[in-house]
């Protein structure tokens, strides 16, 4: 069984809704306790312990002073690169630093008639961690987006990890995105024992105050444990992808998005909702065919499988309307007039206008972060951004004929509350 068409109402809504989700509802506790021993162990007994799990689990054995990335490591990684890959890697950082410079934040500070002071200061954290993974394939593409931000913001310090190869290396081209970026330190760590190193830090490994990036479940479920330990940046899920399409869609150009998202994972989710029958059907027949030519057919039949639909709705309200309950990480507007759809959109972590802005534009190059909420959390989180990286203080600076004039009501507020000592802060000034 493959990608089925299904009816798509109001009614029916919150069921399909649920369906689609299902991915979500795993029960993570056996992954809970095999994390929270790797966590506690690198707590406890740092480099040591991150050594025996890299072994472990990637079956490369180092020595401490080996998990560090050399910076001769890099200068040779870059310069084995192919001169195409490597300009075009340095054409997307280029688009993804200029618009995240356009994310940059300042404080402010404003002042009454009295003199009393009040604003922000705006602070970039003092260290970032980021974390890149192995997986099947290199992803230079999340190095740049999730190292650019902070490097962006102003953080001095950049920590990155990334799981290593079977020769113990890092893949040459994810040693150069991320120097290009503007990483400071790059450590050979993958895994959950990475996030565990960095939100406590080992003798090798600094502590950071924030560490972001994607990962599998078990890199997931570590940044869930150490969240109050460190920030983080959000719970990242599988990848998905929405389409809303209507009649004037171009069903290959449907068909081949779905799939660009289904070949991440086999628990990748493709959706299309369309109110056009006649396209759901060449959709469908589209997806069969270029799943089958496919390099990645095996993780495509299990994706499409299970957490892809097409589904035929009354209309595109009620198109939208299913996609404001899923709250896609990628949203395509793939209809006659974006434009007029985009407005009553609320919760989707990027949206792709038009049938000439396919995802993978996003994915690589068009400059917004690729790093989105996942699995509905696009209702209350946001994009990887430079604001991530910032911390803000607040500033009260009040002058003795500032305070004066307020002091009675600070105190009788206190009073209220029953906080006397709170109260006789204030008083203390003004009544001996």
């Amino acid at each position: 069984m493959k990608c089925r068409i299904v009816k798509g109402t109001r009614e029916n809504l919150k069921e399909q809704c649920s369906l689609l989700g299902a991915r979500s509802k795993m029960d993570l506790r056996p992954i809970i306790d095999k994390v929270s021993t790797v966590i506690e162990d690198i707590r406890n007994n740092g480099d040591e312990a991150v050594l025996k799990y890299t072994k472990k689990f990637d079956n490369v054995e180092f020595t401490a002073d080996q998990m560090r990335v050399k910076p001769e490591e890099i200068e040779q990684a870059t310069a084995s690169l192919d001169p195409e890959l490597l300009g075009i890697l340095k054409k997307a950082a280029a688009n993804i630093r200029a618009f995240h410079e356009n994310q940059k934040e300042e404080g402010f500070m404003i002042e009454n008639k009295k003199g009393a002071k009040t604003g922000v200061i705006v602070r970039p954290i003092s260290v970032a961690g980021i974390y890149v993974p192995g997986g099947t394939a290199p992803l230079p593409s999340t190095v740049l987006m999730d190292v650019t931000p902070a490097s962006v913001a102003g953080v001095r310090r950049i920590v990155f990890c990334t799981p290593p190869r079977a020769d113990g290396s890092v893949a040459p081209v994810i040693l150069a995105a991320a120097s290009i970026a503007g990483a400071t330190e790059i450590y050979k760590v993958g895994g959950a024992q990475a996030v565990a190193a960095m939100a406590y830090g080992t003798e090798t490994i600094p502590r950071v105050d924030k560490i972001c990036g994607p990962g599998n479940i078990y890199v997931n479920t570590a940044k869930r444990l150490v969240f109050g330990q460190v920030d983080i940046d959000m719970f990242a899920g599988p990848s998905e992808i929405l389409i809303i399409a209507d009649k004037s869609a171009d069903p290959e150009f449907v068909a081949a998005d779905m799939l660009s998202q289904a070949e991440h994972d086999k628990i990748a989710s493709a959706i299309v909702l369309t109110d056009s029958q006649e396209l759901a059907e060449k959709v469908l027949e589209a997806v069969d065919r270029r799943s089958e030519a496919s390099s990645r057919n095996e993780i495509l039949a299990a994706s499409l499988k299970d957490y892809c639909s097409i589904i035929v709705c009354d209309d595109l309200d009620t198109a939208v309307a299913f996609s404001e309950e899923i709250a896609p990480e990628h949203l395509e507007l793939v209809v006659e007039d974006p434009e007029a759809l985009l407005p009553k959109i609320r919760n989707a972590g990027a949206v792709f206008m038009g049938k000439w802005s396919p995802e993978p534009l996003g994915d690589y190059f068009a400059g917004p972060n690729h790093t989105l909420p996942t699995s509905g959390t696009a209702r209350f989180f946001s994009p990887l951004n430079t604001g991530d990286f910032y911390k803000k203080m607040s500033v009260i600076n009040y002058t003795e004929d500032a305070l004066r004039d307020v002091y009675k009501d600070v105190a009788a507020f206190a009073d209220s509350e029953g906080l006397t000592c709170h109260a006789a802060s204030v008083r203390a000034r003004f009544e001996r």
